[in-house]
């Protein structure tokens, strides 16, 4: 496989993240107790099969009341959308160190997309965000955001491939670079996919080396 040259966030930052069962200090930090509500959505996420995640259900995985999840989120679209944010975050702050470093065309997209799937394998319970799943129940606004985030990672893809069509004397470099930028998104978004719905077995790394060649080609 090839290995991503970026540190691939595999967790909420701030503070440990907690084993199921784990004991949730009583009196926690200012905001340590939101960063924990996110840490234990996206835990419970990525139970394999996993039916929509109730407000309750949160509740109980923390020990806290429904009352103690809203005085640090207004709804539980909120909560999705906090961890919509660290994805956006931690993948765009890639993008831009490797677009930044790496000039080649193919190359960059390349890393790109080895970050973007190596990032969704460490972090399966996010995986189902970002292909929709967990998603499937709730607002509507979370698929809108969800799909902007991967209209940018397509536009990405597309602006580091136009050059590359105009140097090897496409007619049309724009509507080339659009039809490979678009062929790159659905190859991870295919991988990510069948990784969260083969209950996290099939991983979206798999010959990934091996499967760039035939995209390149």
């Amino acid at each position: 496989m090839t290995e991503p040259e970026f540190e691939v966030a595999s967790a909420l930052p701030g503070v440990p993240v907690a084993s199921p069962g784990a004991v949730v200090r009583k009196r926690p930090k200012p905001g340590e107790r939101r960063v924990q509500i996110l840490q234990a959505l996206a835990s419970m996420l990525e139970q394999p099969g996993a039916e929509r995640i109730t407000t309750a259900a949160l509740a109980a995985r923390l020990e806290v009341s429904e009352a103690a999840l809203y005085r640090h989120f207004a709804s539980k679209a909120q909560m999705f959308e906090g961890l919509i944010e660290f994805i956006e975050q931690s993948v765009f702050s890639l993008v831009n160190q490797i677009t930044e470093r790496e000039s080649a065309p193919v190359a960059q997209v390349n890393k790109v997309l080895v970050m973007l799937l190596s990032f969704a394998e460490k972090n399966p319970g996010m995986t189902r965000v970002m292909v929709g799943d967990a998603l499937v129940f709730e607002h509507e606004r979370l698929q809108i955001r969800m799909n902007q985030f991967f209209d940018k990672i397509e536009a990405t893809f597309r602006q580091s491939l136009r050059g590359l069509a105009q140097a090897e004397g496409s007619s049309a470099p724009t509507v080339d670079a659009q039809v490979r930028a678009s062929v790159l998104l659905a190859f991870a978004l295919g991988r990510m996919q069948r990784y969260a719905r083969s209950g996290f077995k099939r991983l979206p790394t798999e010959h990934l080396e091996a499967s760039l060649a035939h995209l390149n080609a």
